[in-house]
């Protein structure tokens, strides 16, 4: 079940792993894509903070740390980016999903 990521300490989770860990669970999801991107459809219940907006840490601090976090983006790029970020912050479980929103 998922593969941990590049040393990063996140896990990559296929299209079908995230959406069942998602689904019917209230989980904190969020969505690094731009808001016009988020604007033009995304996963249910996802929060958008975009991955370049200068108030990344400062959303990202509002979210409880010893929960899991569901992060995705287009096509994994940047969540895999921001996957890095949110160990280094502190966050222990982080779920990325591999290939984005594409991956859907």
């Amino acid at each position: 079940m998922g593969m941990k990521g590049q040393d990063n300490g996140a896990t990559l989770l296929s299209s079908m792993e995230f959406m069942s860990k998602i689904e019917n669970a209230k989980v904190q999801l969020v969505d690094v894509r731009t808001e016009m991107e988020f604007r033009a459809g995304h996963i249910k219940g996802a929060k958008n903070i975009d991955f370049y907006s200068g108030k990344f840490v400062e959303e990202f601090e509002k979210f409880d740390k010893s929960k899991p976090i569901f992060i995705y983006c287009r096509s994994g790029a940047r969540s895999g980016q921001a996957s890095r970020k949110l160990i280094k912050m502190g966050f222990i479980e982080v779920y990325d999903l591999k290939g984005g929103i594409l991956s859907l």
